[in-house]
C-alpha cells in the first residue's frame, strides 16, 4: 500500500518509465541472504532525500527502507549507470515534441562543499575561495534540462561546452526520426570562442553565442532567462543546494534525477 507522500514523490506515471531500467538485484554465489526491498519504496526513499536535502540518517521509517539499505542500494544503482538511463529514458520516451532550439547556460552555478574532500571540487572564484563544485545544464526552449554535468568550481565553463552537446539524449520530433542534435544553439559570453563556433558549426549545428564587447546585456537576456530558470527549477531540490557527497558520482547522480524529475513534471503538464 503506498502511502499520499509516496504517491506524491514518486507517481505511477514516473515509476512506469523507471521500473523496466531498474537493474537485477545481484545474488549471492551461495544462496539465501535477505529478500529484496520493494525497488519503488527505495527509489521513493532516494527522491524523498533529494527532495527534503535530509540526511541519509534522518530517513523516516514510514518509507520501510533501512537507511543501509536505502543507501548501499543507492550506490548501487549509480554503479551500475541507472541515472544515465533514466533521464534519456524518461525524456526521450515523452519528450516535447518538436525540440529545434537549445539554450546554453552560462556561467556555471557554484554550489559549496558540505564537506572536505570529494573529487571535483576546486576554490570558488565567488565565494571567496571556498571549495565548491559547479553545475552545468543544457536545455531545450522551454528550458527543460536536457542534460546536465559537475565541474570544479574553478573550472572555465567553456570546457564542460562539448561533453553536454555530445550527451544530448535522442528527442523526438514532430515528423522522422529523433533528433540528436538541434538547430540553433544560445549561449552567453563566456562560451564565446571561435574553436566552439567552429566546432559546432562542423556538426552543423547554429551557434548563436554573445560576442564580447559587441552584443549587449539587455539583448542576451531574451535568452538566458530561460537556462537561469532551469537552474532555479534544479537547486529547488535541496540536496543540490550544499554538496555533501564526496563522491562526484554521488552528486551527479542526484542532479541527473532531479533533471528527470523537472522533465517529468513540466511534460505531465
Amino acid at each position: 500500500m503506498i502511502d499520499s507522500l509516496s504517491q506524491r514523490l514518486v507517481p505511477d506515471e514516473l515509476w512506469a518509465l523507471v521500473e523496466p531500467l531498474i537493474p537485477p538485484a545481484k545474488e549471492r554465489p551461495q544462496g539465501g541472504g535477505r529478500a529484496r526491498t520493494d525497488p519503488r519504496a527505495v527509489f521513493t526513499a532516494i527522491v524523498f532525500v533529494l527532495t527534503s536535502g535530509c540526511a541519509w540518517r534522518h530517513l523516516p521509517p514510514s518509507f520501510g527502507v533501512s537507511v543501509p539499505t536505502a543507501h548501499r542500494t543507492f550506490t548501487e544503482w549509480t554503479e551500475a549507470g541507472l541515472w544515465r538511463q533514466v533521464a534519456p529514458g524518461g525524456v526521450g520516451r515523452t519528450g516535447r515534441p518538436g525540440v529545434d532550439r537549445l539554450v546554453a547556460r552560462g556561467p556555471g552555478r557554484s554550489i559549496r562543499q558540505g564537506q572536505k574532500g570529494g573529487g571535483l571540487t576546486g576554490p570558488s572564484p565567488v565565494d571567496r575561495g571556498k571549495p565548491g563544485s559547479k553545475i552545468h545544464v543544457l536545455s531545450d526552449r522551454a528550458g527543460l534540462p536536457l542534460t546536465v554535468g559537475i565541474s570544479a568550481a574553478n573550472t572555465h565553463d567553456s570546457h564542460a561546452f562539448k561533453p553536454l552537446v555530445n550527451a544530448l539524449p535522442a528527442i523526438r520530433s514532430r515528423r522522422g526520426p529523433r533528433r540528436r542534435k538541434p538547430a540553433k544553439l544560445h549561449a552567453d559570453k563566456a562560451y564565446d570562442i571561435p574553436a566552439l563556433r567552429d566546432w559546432l558549426r562542423q556538426r552543423r549545428i547554429i551557434p548563436r553565442i554573445a560576442r564580447k564587447g559587441i552584443e549587449s546585456a539587455d539583448k542576451l537576456g531574451k535568452h538566458r532567462w530561460v537556462i537561469e530558470r532551469s537552474i532555479a527549477w534544479l537547486t529547488g531540490y535541496r540536496r543540490l543546494t550544499l554538496r555533501y557527497e564526496r563522491k562526484p558520482s554521488h552528486y551527479l547522480a542526484f542532479l541527473t534525477l532531479a533533471a528527470t524529475i523537472t522533465c517529468y513534471k513540466k511534460l505531465a503538464k
